[in-house]
This record gives C-alpha cells, sequence and structure tokens, in this order.
C-alpha cells in the first residue's frame, strides 16, 4: 500500500487539517530528513497552498484547527501548531495554542522550523555566498573537507541532499554524502 492509500486510509479520505474532501495530496512535514506515514498528512490545496506560502494566509480558514489539533497523529499535530503560531496575532488563534499540548519530541519537531520565534530571534543558515538555507535543500560542498573522526574526504563538488538545519547554530547544517550522516559548516557550501 503507498503512502497516498495509507493518509487516505487513515483520514477517511478527507484533509486532516480542514476535513475537504477533494483535491487532496499527501504533504510531507518538514524537516523531510525522516519521510512516512508518521511524517506526513492527507492535505488539500487550500491547506497546503496557505502552509507553504505565508502570503496566500486566509486566517478565517484556518479556525478548522480547533478539531485537528486534537489529532492523534503528530504530523497533524506539528502542522496545527506551526499554523497557529504563525497567526498568533489573531485572538481565537492565541486561545486554542494556549490550549494545545505536545510531548517534548513533538514540540521540538514543531519548531524545528522556526515557526513562532521572532523574526529577531530566528537562526539564519547562509551558504557561501549569502544564500539562505532551508532544510530539505540540496548544496554542493565548494571544498574537499576532512570527516572529523574518519578517513573520509568530502570531495569538493560533491552533491549533500536534502539537508536539515541546526538549530541552534547558523554555522551548522547536517547531510548525507554517501551513506554518512555528517555536519557541515555553511561557508563551505552552495546551495545548488
Amino acid at each position: 500500500m503507498n503512502l497516498l492509500a495509507q493518509l487516505q486510509d487513515r483520514s477517511g479520505s478527507q484533509c486532516e487539517l480542514c476535513s475537504v474532501t477533494d483535491n487532496l495530496q499527501v504533504y510531507e512535514v518538514p524537516p523531510k530528513t525522516i519521510v512516512g506515514l508518521d511524517r506526513s498528512l492527507l492535505g488539500c490545496n487550500t491547506c497546503i497552498n496557505q502552509i507553504e506560502n505565508p502570503e496566500t494566509m486566509d486566517a478565517n480558514h484556518w479556525r478548522c484547527l480547533n478539531d485537528s489539533m486534537w489529532s492523534e497523529h503528530e504530523a497533524v499535530k506539528v502542522v496545527a501548531w506551526r499554523m497557529l503560531s504563525r497567526l498568533k496575532s489573531e485572538g481565537w488563534s492565541q486561545d486554542l495554542l494556549d490550549m494545545m499540548y505536545l510531548e517534548d519530541e513533538t514540540l521540538k519537531w514543531a519548531k524545528a522550523t522556526g515557526e513562532g520565534e521572532e523574526e529577531s530571534e530566528k537562526i539564519i543558515h547562509r551558504d557561501v555566498n549569502g544564500v539562505v538555507l532551508q532544510n530539505g535543500d540540496s548544496v554542493v560542498l565548494v571544498k574537499d573537507l576532512k570527516v572529523k573522526g574518519s578517513s573520509m574526504v568530502a570531495k569538493q563538488g560533491t552533491a549533500v541532499r536534502r539537508i536539515s538545519l541546526d538549530h541552534e547554530n547558523a554555522e551548522y547544517i547536517e547531510g548525507k554524502v554517501g551513506p554518512t550522516q555528517i555536519v557541515i559548516i555553511t561557508k563551505y557550501v552552495k546551495k545548488i
């Protein structure tokens, strides 16, 4: 059974955020370092478009989170928390956030994209050219790098796909070079 079929079965073929039953698709909840049923939800075009394009937000659409924030599925709760955080200037949204409870690991996942932080508090990761890096981006190494703790050398020009950001330090990202997950300093990569 593929991921779409599993999500349709889990959700009763309706958007797990707003309960609409048409134009549904799989949404992998960032950061996308791990994919699968537990890291995805079934969403409608309207919800997914507003998640990915904050400038198109319709605050009233998200009143549906009053129900979906209580989902038993972590991916749904994470997106609900992120959207409520994005809308916390709305009084009703802040009330729902105050009622919401997430386990520590789930809250860490919800905060992984920087949602809910003030602009001045966000840690911005930039590549060698100053381009902002996001979770899931692909980068290329601009210099040969020795990997600490091994004899491996990551060669210049090596592509590192689906990076994840260190949310405590703007200089560090993680990604796989071959089969090995390594930490890379941002000044040695260029976004593809």
